[in-house]
């Protein structure tokens, strides 16, 4: 039996983790677009060492966790540019939703918010829609 599903029931358990952490050491959401928001335009004040921390544990943790499970296939598209459009859409669409899938759909769903529910909704159809059109009619990705 295929039990790869494991690993994202691993993932999806270590960031609910960080989201209850954050929120209780720290009295806010963790939203990721919100914590690289403030390193950007420079709001984050006093903050900004522990946004740094949480953003080095992002990018750190799935290096360090590698040697569980190496030669994952993450099913990316070797397409630099749609990769790099893709990036700017969602960093776009974070700032429209004023906020991303961590804080409206981590924090703001957990918490029943109605506003975290309908972004969520709105992104995760956005999505579905967007795989639809690229991948089986345009046959781009």
């Amino acid at each position: 039996m295929d039990i790869d599903w494991v690993w994202g029931l691993f993932g999806g358990l270590l960031i609910g983790m960080g989201g209850a952490v954050f929120l209780l050491f720290n009295g806010r959401i963790m939203g990721a677009s919100g914590i690289i928001g403030g390193l950007v335009d420079r709001s984050a004040g006093r903050s900004w060492p522990e946004r740094v921390v949480f953003l080095a544990g992002v990018v750190l943790l799935p290096v360090l966790l590698w040697p569980l499970k190496p030669g994952t296939d993450t099913h990316i598209t070797g397409n630099i540019a749609l990769l790099l459009i893709a990036g700017l859409l969602v960093g776009v669409g974070t700032r429209l939703a004023n906020g991303c899938t961590s804080g409206h759909g981590v924090c703001g769903m957990s918490r029943l918010s109605v506003r975290g529910i309908v972004a969520s909704l709105s992104y995760i159809g956005a999505g579905a829609i967007t795989v639809a059109l690229l991948r089986h009619l345009l046959g781009v990705i």
